[in-house]
Order: C-alpha cells, then structure tokens, then sequence
C-alpha cells in the first residue's frame, strides 16, 4: 500500500509540474469560451503573403517513389505540409475563356491526368496537383507552400505543353486562390460553369478527378483531396436538393437539340426522317444515343475502332437497331448519312475537307456534322465545302442560353448550398493551424510525464524493485491522466468553427503552458526547473 501511495503521489506531482497556475486556468477557461473580436482576413486573393513563410518537408526521408521518380509523401508528411499553410490554387481555361483551339491543345486523356499531375510536383515546387480535363475545361488544381513560385511552375508546364509563350497563354487562362479556387471548384462541380448549366457529367469527371489525386501514384496529398472530395459532395447535394439538373444537362443533349433545330434549315429535312451515325463509342456516345432515344430514335450506326464497345451500347440500347462499323467504313456510312455526331479522342481530324474531296464526297447532298469532341475531330474547312456545315462545340452556346435563362431561380438556391460546403471546407483548411500547437502540447506533457515518473522509479527502487506488470501499471496510469487532461483543450482546438476564436486560443494556450519558450527539444524548460530545485 505504501508504494501504491508514492506511486499516485508521484504520477499526480507530475501533473502539478505540468499544468499552468491556478489563475491562469481560470483565465483560459473564460477566453475559450468568450467569441474573440480580433479580426484574420481571409482573402484568397492575399494568399501569397501568408504562405511564402511556411516551409517544406525534408524530401530525403526514406520512402516510397511514384512517376518520375518523385518519392511518395508519408501521412504525417502530408499533414505537417497541411498545417504549415498549404493554399490552394487553380489555373486553366474553360470554354468561357478559350476557343476551342486552344484548349485542344492542352487536352490530356484521363489514363495521363496522374501522369501531369507528378510532372507538375516533379521540381519539388508545387506539393500537390491534380489535373481536370474535359471537352469544355482544362483545370490545374496545386497546393505549394509558395503561391509565387508555384503558378510559374505549372504556367511553365502548360505553355510547354501547349507549345506556345507564356504571354500568349496568359492571356486565355484564368488563375485563382485561396476561397477563389475554392469557390470556382465547387460551381464546376455543381454544374454552374458548365455550358449547360446543371450538366451531370462534369460531377462524374470531378469524381475521377478526386479518384485518380488519391491513387497510388496520385499526387492529391490531403489539402487537395479533401477539397476534391468536397467538391463532389457538394456536387450531389446540388442535384438532389435543387431542380438544376432538369432539362437538357450535358454537351450531348444540347448537341441533339441544335441539330433537331438546324435540320429543316441546313437538310431541308425534319429530324425524325434524318439517317443518323456517329464516330466513337465512349461516355459521349452513349449520353448522345441516350438523348436521341427519348426523341424517338430508332436506327443509328456507330463507326469505331473496335467492335467491343458499339455492340456495349448496342446492348445498353435493345429498343434502337445500331448497326456497327469500323474506320475503315467511315467514308461510306458518311456518304449515306444525313447528320454525323463525332466524339471521339484522335490526335488529328477525323473529318476535314481534303479527306471528303479525297473521297468524293464533297459538293454532294446535304450533310451536316456535329463535332463535340475535344481536341475537335472536324476540321473548320469543312464549312467551306458546298451543303456541307459543320458544328463544333463552341456553337452550343445559342442552344443553351435559354436553359440558363430558365434555371436562374435553381441557381441562386445552389449557390447557397455550395456557399455552406465551400465554408465548411475552408473552415476545415484553416483549423490545421492548430496542429504544430497540438503536437507541441503532447510533447510537452510527455516530457514532463517522463521527468517525474523517473523520479518515482528512483525513489522506489530504494525501497524495492517493482516487477514488471507493476511498472507497466504505473506507464498506464501516467499516460491516462495525462491524455484526459489535455483532452479538452485539444478537442476545443479542433472543433473549434471560428477562425478568430482559434487563432485566440492558441495564443493563450502557447502563453499558459509556455510552449513558445522552448527550444525545440524541451530541455530548456527542464534546466530551468532544475536550477531552482
């Protein structure tokens, strides 16, 4: 009994050691609990001046390497990286911004969006990446501790990438920060930035944006991928609270309608009576065939590569007759058919007009093509080929700018219910700030926990060994008043949903337990302890 008694002594005089005086609890009790009145401007715009300060994590640590040899960062690497400042930012262009000949030339398949993505982190400057690319937008999404730095490493990408000067490409890209880039990630994948306003698809691209940043080669880290992932979140909640997604919502639906609606003009035939096909037989096909089904369609042909994926569709579709061709048929099934959809991924043209001179189709009968692929698969010189037009995905623009006109109500409500996601997810990015405190805190008490347990151990051994449960007893014990008393002030700073609050109350926390008058090893605060003993 009577060691048990030096034993709990010992254990709660390390406590005593380690807690802050009497009055100053109950002045920090009072300031966690008072909302501070200190004002932190949180403005994406500045969010370079914040960041140049924060430093990186030594890369030497052994671990795992992903593309280009660049190692792949530990979860506490990611952490510590999140909690030093890691602002998000986003550079691209969209169809808002770009011909499509611009953006063509920065497309990127999905199978190579982790490839850019390590290629842009491979110069160590930019932490995390992660790659968008679609028929309407390409989008850059980094997180850097220096924002200067960083967007002239992935504004030197793209322009090599795209072959063309900086300057030139300055001038069709859009570059974000901070709640900016927030704020811009969420309307895209609400579908308020698409070019039809409420499109489903780009929800899905958003999804395998956030899918492919965490792979195993991903560079998503874990500012980045929270975001994405937000933004997916936010995406569905969209679409299932609000009436956003009724109506035409995709490039393809809006591809059905302007061709329905140019047909009597440009064929002098309805819509219902036109032979239809199209080249390719991905997403963007089967969206098309989709929407062209619900008007009535009963025949297409689909010309592809590879047989696989038509007669997939062919099977998605047992109510329309799709006959199945492949590129080696192209010319003939274009030659007999009065509208072509083409979206298919191809380096080059698919259709332009020495191929249709070249094949003996041009200056026939009527024909009209829909390109809504990017890169383009119809060359512009078809329109100058006698009954020949050609529609490419910039001319959607006259077709949906009625739904936009009729969804303005939807989008006010979705915009506030992004509002509340994006805060939420700001919110969250800011509370990393408490992290270094946190761990500073547990550092501490584990010091100190360690000093007077040692002296409890000195002081039994004179008296008795204790065995080894008893000492394993006493590790237990002092662990577990240690963790339950810092387990209020820690909970407060992570749940804590005032930025201003948490900024105070890390302040007062620093100036309690004096964490800021250490040296980094916690030795000074012992040497002084020891000299006044």
């Amino acid at each position: 009994m009577k060691f048990k008694a030096i034993i709990i002594f010992s254990v709660l005089s390390s406590v005593a050691a380690f807690s802050p005086a009497a009055n100053v609890a109950k002045q920090s009790v009072s300031l966690l609990g008072t909302p501070s009145t200190t004002a932190i401007t949180n403005n994406g715009r500045n969010v370079a001046r914040s960041m140049v300060a924060s430093s990186q994590v030594d890369t030497t640590v052994n671990g795992s390497t992903g593309t280009n040899g660049q190692r792949k960062k530990t979860k506490e690497e990611r952490l510590q990286l999140a909690s030093k400042g890691l602002q998000v930012h986003v550079i691209g262009l969209s169809i808002h911004h770009a011909s499509v000949e611009v953006r063509e030339k920065l497309a990127i398949p999905e199978a190579q969006w982790n490839e850019a993505s390590n290629e842009i982190c491979s110069t160590g400057v930019v932490s995390e990446a992660a790659v968008l690319s679609t028929c309407n937008r390409f989008e850059v999404y980094f997180a850097a501790p220096s924002a200067r730095e960083a967007v002239a490493r992935v504004t030197e990408y793209l322009a090599q990438r795209a072959d063309m000067p900086v300057s030139v490409l300055r001038k069709n890209v859009f570059m974000l920060s901070g709640d900016d880039a927030v704020w811009h990630l969420m309307r895209v994948s609400g579908g308020l930035d698409s070019l039809v306003v409420g499109e489903g698809q780009i929800l899905s691209q958003v999804r395998q944006c956030h899918l492919h940043s965490i792979e195993e080669d991903g560079c998503g880290g874990k500012v980045l991928s929270r975001m994405l992932n937000t933004a997916v979140a936010a995406g569905k909640r969209v679409r299932s609270e609000t009436a956003i997604s009724k109506g035409s919502v995709s490039i393809s639906s809006a591809a059905v309608e302007l061709s329905e609606m140019m047909s009597q003009k440009d064929l002098n035939l309805p819509f219902s009576e036109a032979r239809l096909a199209v080249v390719g037989a991905g997403k963007m096909t089967r969206l098309l065939i989709t929407h062209l089904a619900s008007r009535g369609l009963q025949k297409i042909t689909i010309v592809n590569r590879s047989m696989q994926r038509p007669q997939e569709l062919a099977e998605q579709f047992p109510d329309v007759d799709v006959e199945i061709k492949l590129m080696d048929d192209l010319w003939n099934v274009i030659g007999r058919s009065d509208i072509v959809y083409t979206a298919a991924f191809s380096d080059g043209y698919v259709v332009d007009r020495t191929k249709m001179e070249e094949n003996g189709l041009a200056g026939g009968r009527p024909l009209m093509l829909v390109d809504i692929g990017v890169p383009r698969n119809v060359g512009p010189d078809c329109n100058e080929i006698e009954n020949c037009v050609a529609y490419n995905v910039d001319d959607l623009k006259a077709v949906v700018a009625k739904n936009t006109a009729m969804r303005q109500r939807e989008m006010i409500e979705a915009e506030a219910l992004l509002r509340e996601e994006a805060d939420a997810f700001c919110n969250w990015r800011e509370s990393l700030a408490a992290i270094p405190t946190i761990n500073q805190l547990q550092e501490k008490a584990n010091i100190v926990r360690e000093e007077e347990l040692n002296k409890c151990t000195r002081k039994l051994s004179r008296n008795g060994n204790l065995s080894d449960k008893e000492m394993e007893a006493v590790e237990r014990l002092s662990r577990g008043i240690v963790n339950k008393l810092l387990h209020g002030p820690m909970s407060h700073l992570r749940s804590s949903d005032n930025i201003n609050d948490q900024q105070n109350a890390i302040k007062e926390l620093s100036a309690m337990f004096r964490l800021e008058d250490e040296d980094g090893d916690g030795k000074s605060g012992r040497r002084g302890r020891s000299r006044r003993r």
